[in-house]
């Protein structure tokens, strides 16, 4: 998908309904479908937001920005993830955090926020994240800060291919060995609730006129 394609749809992107069931369920560990949600006092999860950043590369293709967190003493080490964290006592609402944690992990500003994504609770570590889809007009320039070892490019016609659904088997510190729905991008392995946000990005996009 060209840029200019993207951004034509950008008023169907924002108005277009979300259905988060399927693909959610398609990229849900099967560990985690045992959990009743209806348990769970979302209330007393810990807030974050995400920010899906749309982008033109050189080619004037459409990509989504990824990123490769930093090896720390915690649950979503070196992982593939969105921009994005934890909300702050400052922040007035959920776009701020994913604004300003944008901002403050690869440097980008003056973000065109097209949309507000369906919701995800992480288990494991206890956060309810707010996903938020938008972009910026020309190819960016990215400043990683200690979070990000490295940015990963996702060009949306190859979100959009199959062939990057699979199944691995991953080990995690918290569970030991795994087998999780994926996205397959060469070396990297998209899992979890990241995989969850690409996969109702994917069906939005995909069933747009």
């Amino acid at each position: 998908m060209l840029f200019n394609e993207f951004l034509a749809k950008t008023s169907q992107i924002k108005e277009a309904e979300l259905h988060p069931e399927k693909p959610f369920l398609e990229m849900t560990p099967a560990t985690r479908l045992k959990i009743d949600y209806s348990k769970i006092d979302f209330t007393k999860a810990k807030k974050a937001a995400v920010l899906a950043l749309f982008y033109p590369n050189e080619k004037n293709e459409t990509c989504i920005l990824l990123t490769l967190r930093a090896s720390y003493n915690g649950t979503h080490s070196n992982q593939i993830s969105f921009p994005g964290g934890k909300r702050d006592k400052e922040d007035k609402n959920s776009k701020e955090t994913a604004l300003r944690e944008t901002f403050e992990e690869v440097g980008i500003q003056e973000i065109e926020i097209v949309k507000k994504l369906s919701k995800v609770y992480i288990p494991p570590s206890n956060f309810y994240v707010s996903p938020f889809l938008g972009y910026v007009e020309k190819q960016p320039k990215f400043h990683n800060n200690h979070e990000v070892v490295k940015t990963i490019e996702l060009k949306v016609k190859d979100l959009l291919d199959s062939k990057l659904f699979t199944n691995e088997i991953i080990e995690v510190k918290y569970a030991g060995k795994m087998s999780v729905p994926c996205f397959k991008l060469g070396e990297y392995i998209i899992w979890g609730a990241t995989a969850m946000m690409l996969n109702e990005i994917k069906y939005l996009i995909k069933f747009l006129k």
